[in-house]
């Protein structure tokens, strides 16, 4: 077997960590796999270079942050390729431009365009453990880029995909994929399994297991994921095609998000082209949009347009609205970051009803209102107020069994 392993930062967090990462590897490659890693930067790692950073420049380069927050990954790379071969196995670090992880040149977020993984190929024909930077690429100009927060299990899913690897395993600081946050509901139960639906959307709502757009890949190419701790041996939860098994399931899991910010614009002409000029203008900036509510015009002349936006983006985006709504002749805009999104995922609601109902009784029987509401096949998503979110995750789990 072909097996891909990516060790989170808290797996790689120190060299003892990193010792015990690499037995692991050595186990797998003593069964007879062939192996890749894809490592994160130690945990803090990439903090410390943003926090140098910041104290150099108050508006650092992106081209330069990419190249500067790479480096965190090659330095456990390097040591972990080390530890293997302590082991007794040939090992190899390579950097993202060594494994040919070629990107677009959106610099901080960038897109996996292809992977060459020529090197990759010779180096386990010649039974070498292969060491992979993850988090970055190379543009088609040589410049580096980093794949965005989680980018890591990007770089490992789109790895198995380009080498036809039998299996993707990403380890992590906890056994799998939960109810919900344990830290919040004791009694949350790990999953055996989870449809790629189901994930990407506990991904994209929170739930910070996975890395959304490796989920999304892993989806796209039906990469075979196990989510499992680099503490234990426990068995992990394998996320895979959706069966007829998880359809009997109405809801999977209860997610939350306390990195949202909500912005209004107020007062707008309630006329054709108004929306579309303003989320250009925001996605034209890279910034991506979630939830949109438009209010019932007032007297047919003019509405509010409400939307969410990750609070890292949130004064990013306030500046430009501000610009914009100036141009749409609006009367204000409004920030509001004391918000957070909870929302109740699972692919049996496509043949079940009353969920969404089941969810507003139960928010409202706890005093608990909400300010916007989204919802797909599979998911219903509602902003509340961030200081009833740890309440929300609590009845809500409750209330749709997801102990039992």
């Amino acid at each position: 077997m072909l097996i891909v392993q990516k060790y989170g930062g808290t797996s790689v967090a120190n060299a003892d960590r990193i010792k015990a990462v690499a037995e692991r590897v050595a186990k797998a490659a003593k069964e007879g796999h062939k192996v890749v890693v894809v490592v994160s930067a130690m945990a803090g790692e990439t903090d410390k270079l943003i926090g140098l950073a910041n104290q150099i420049s108050t508006n650092p380069g992106e081209r330069e942050m990419d190249l500067l927050l790479s480096s965190g990954e090659r330095i456990t790379s390097a040591l972990t390729a080390m530890a293997v071969e302590a082991l007794g196995y040939k090992a190899i670090a390579f950097t993202g431009r060594q494994m040919g992880i070629i990107t677009d040149a959106v610099h901080t977020k960038a897109r996996i365009e292809k992977i060459t993984g020529e090197r990759a190929r010779k180096a386990l024909d010649e039974n070498y453990v292969i060491v992979v930077a993850g988090f970055q690429g190379i543009t088609g100009t040589d410049d580096v880029t980093t794949l965005g927060r989680g980018g890591s299990d990007l770089s490992a899913v789109a790895i198995a995909s380009a080498l036809n690897a039998d299996l993707c395993e990403i380890y992590t600081d906890v056994d799998g994929v939960y109810t919900t946050d344990p830290n919040i509901a004791p009694e949350a139960r790990k999953l055996e399994k989870i449809s790629y639906e189901e994930m990407l959307e506990l991904a994209s709502l929170g739930a910070k297991v996975l890395q959304t757009r490796s989920v999304e890949f892993a989806m796209k190419y039906e990469v075979p994921v196990v989510v499992r701790s680099s503490f234990n041996d426990n068995p992990g939860t394998l996320v895979t095609r959706e069966d007829k098994d998880m359809e009997k399931v109405v809801v999977s899991g209860v997610a939350y998000d306390k990195n949202q910010s909500k912005i209004t614009v107020k007062t707008v002409p309630d006329k054709p082209g108004i929306a579309a000029r303003l989320f250009k203008a925001i996605a034209d900036a890279n910034i991506v949009v979630d939830m949109i509510v438009q209010n019932i015009s007032i007297g047919g002349n003019a509405t509010d347009i409400s939307f969410t936006v990750p609070k890292t983006d949130s004064k990013k985006t306030l500046a430009l609205t501000e610009k914009i709504a100036g141009e749409l002749e609006a009367k204000g805009v409004d920030l509001r970051e004391d918000i957070a999104k909870i929302s109740v995922v699972g692919v049996g609601m496509r043949t079940h009803s009353g969920v969404a109902s089941q969810m507003f009784d139960t928010l409202a029987k706890h005093g608990i209102n909400i300010m916007m509401i989204s919802t797909s096949e599979i998911k219903v998503s509602c902003i509340i107020e961030l200081k009833y979110t740890e309440l929300a995750v609590r009845v809500l789990h409750e209330a749709f069994g997801l102990s039992q």
